[in-house]
């Protein structure tokens, strides 16, 4: 059953039994069933950071995964992922084609903030689909408000979302769940604050806590799995509050479970153990 909102002002735990589940796939399934995510962003230097959230989003279970990349990540996207549509794009103007094929977009991962990021940010705004804005693509939203599709996720750490209020880090971390409520509200979408104890939010002031996770977690690349994870989950149909409640805890049980083996836990060990669980608590087949 979808996890049950709370009154507005109380907190409520995320867990297992509350969880909403993915269908069980019929037996004539095909992919078309089960959304085209579009994964924008890898300037120079940050290629790594769409390739994970593209390999997440694959592992989830989306039905097509393609990706919109500088030109000269692409072999390297090829050579990890075959299964993985890839597109070198130097402006916006290439970008609307994948944008109409698409059905869930994910936007920050590795876009810097430079003309390229900026152009392409411009690019799926407009977009009229659910999307997952992370990393840069909060920072730009920082600096110029951009409207975001209903139906969208923002998933900022501490540092972003005092850039997105205005306001210290300190303060987001004296009143997280104010924090997310206040974010959810001004975009008008479902907020997830990252942290030790990830917040999920909604423009009506539910907040729902999940206290999963393990320190061995704290390293780069993990968001940007969880972005992937959550557009899988939105391109098959799940509202954003419930992709974001599965999503998060997925996640966070995946980085407890590796995080028991100690330090250097990396962000593409999260993705297999992330589908195992995804796979105990919603079969594939019935």
């Amino acid at each position: 059953m979808p996890q049950t909102k709370h009154p507005p002002g109380q907190l409520e735990l995320l867990t297992s039994i509350g969880l909403a589940p993915l269908p069980p796939r019929a037996l004539a399934a095909q992919k078309g069933d089960f959304g085209h995510v579009l994964v924008v962003g890898g300037d120079r230097g940050t290629g790594g950071a769409v390739l994970l959230s593209a390999e997440a989003a694959l592992r989830c279970g989306a039905g097509l995964v393609s990706l919109a990349t500088r030109s000269e990540q692409v072999p390297a996207a090829l050579a990890r992922l075959p299964e993985v549509m890839a597109l070198g794009v130097h402006s916006a103007n290439q970008l609307m084609t994948p944008i109409e094929r698409a059905s869930v977009l994910v936007v920050g991962p590795g876009l810097g903030q430079a003309a390229w990021g900026r152009s392409l940010l411009s690019a799926v705004a407009n977009a009229k689909v659910p999307q997952v804005w992370d990393a840069d693509a909060l920072n730009l939203l920082a600096r110029a408000p951009l409207p975001l599709p209903a139906g969208s996720l923002i998933t900022p750490h501490p540092g972003e979302a005092a850039r997105l209020l205005g306001i210290s880090t300190e303060a987001v971390q004296a009143d997280r769940p104010g924090a997310a409520r206040k974010l959810a509200r001004k975009y008008a979408v479902v907020c997830v604050l990252k942290g030790a104890g990830t917040l999920i939010a909604d423009p009506v002031g539910s907040v729902a806590l999940c206290k999963r996770g393990h320190p061995a977690m704290a390293g780069a690349g993990l968001g940007d799995v969880l972005s992937g994870v959550l557009a899988a989950l939105l391109a098959q149909k799940m509202s954003s509050w419930d992709a974001a409640c599965l999503g998060v805890w997925l996640h966070a049980c995946a980085g407890e479970r590796l995080g028991a083996q100690g330090r250097g836990l990396a962000a593409s060990d999260l993705v297999p153990a992330i589908r195992h669980l995804l796979e105990e608590h919603s079969a594939c087949q019935a």
